[in-house]
């Protein structure tokens, strides 16, 4: 059994990761994959330095955003991995204990709600949906006509007509993604199993062109996949400014937290 600090990646079923263990995968910096196993539930692990994953080293490897990203990145494809291979509870990113007896003492305490999650999650992935308001850049006022008496000759007066034609184009954008964002639940609600609101992306982690209006996951059936693409698929057609991002299938990154804090997820 290894000493020091355990980072846990994932939770499953007992006996269900062995082939996520075999080498092929690695863990975070490298490290070897391993399982801690108690109580029929088996924890995704591997060995990190106490100095950079203890409290003091871990928030200033957090406040790090070159390192959190190889963090992030790490801790994704050891997730998806495991998912790959069986249902799988993902935990949160750097979530670590001072060993494998700790980490084994979590399942012991946690089994009841790890083993009714795993058991809701059985089937489904995560899906994402993002609303995007992407006007098609500024709109671009008309070159008066030369027989038109009423038109505009001053440049500023130009100027101004351009300006407020951008305003109009980017005001109707904006409405027409809230509006479609509000429809997007109701459209897919037969086919999902429970949705999680996030917070829309901005700045440095908006990778996309647009406003990001809705960031939303849904928990769908692994079956249903297609239905759920093709019914969000044709709704931005004919809206202006208006575009949908549908990202996954993922592991249930959002819904690793018990049923009843996602939205509809009554087990």
């Amino acid at each position: 059994m290894s000493t020091g600090i355990s980072y846990v990646y994932a939770v499953s079923r007992g006996g269900t990761l062995s082939d996520v263990t075999s080498g092929a995968v690695p863990g975070l910096d490298g490290s070897v994959l391993r399982t801690v196993s108690a109580d029929g539930l088996e924890a995704l692990v591997s060995s990190v330095p106490d100095e950079a994953f203890g409290s003091d080293g871990m928030k200033a490897q957090m406040e790090d955003l070159k390192r959190l990203e190889e963090i992030a990145r790490g801790h994704h494809a050891v997730v998806e991995a495991a998912y790959g291979a069986t249902t799988v509870l993902p935990l949160r990113l750097a979530t670590v204990y001072l060993s494998d007896e700790r980490v084994a003492a979590m399942l012991h305490e946690r089994r009841a709600e790890f083993a009714e999650l795993l058991s809701w999650l059985e089937g489904h992935v995560e899906l994402g949906v993002k609303v995007y308001a992407d006007p098609h850049g500024p709109a671009e006022a008309q070159p008066p006509k030369a027989s038109d008496p009423a038109a505009p000759v001053s440049p500023g007066r130009a100027y101004l007509q351009q300006r407020r034609a951008q305003r109009r184009n980017q005001q109707d954008a904006f409405r027409t993604a809230g509006d479609l964002a509000a429809e997007v639940p109701d459209r897919v609600a037969a086919v999902v199993r429970a949705r999680v609101a996030h917070r829309p992306q901005q700045g440095e982690l908006a990778s996309s062109p647009g406003e990001n209006i809705a960031n939303d996951a849904y928990l769908v059936p692994a079956g249903r996949v297609g239905e759920f693409r093709r019914t969000l698929d044709a709704l931005a057609d004919g809206r202006s400014g208006v575009r949908i991002e549908i990202t996954g299938p993922w592991a249930p990154y959002s819904f690793a937290t018990p049923p009843a804090v996602a939205q509809g997820g009554s087990p």
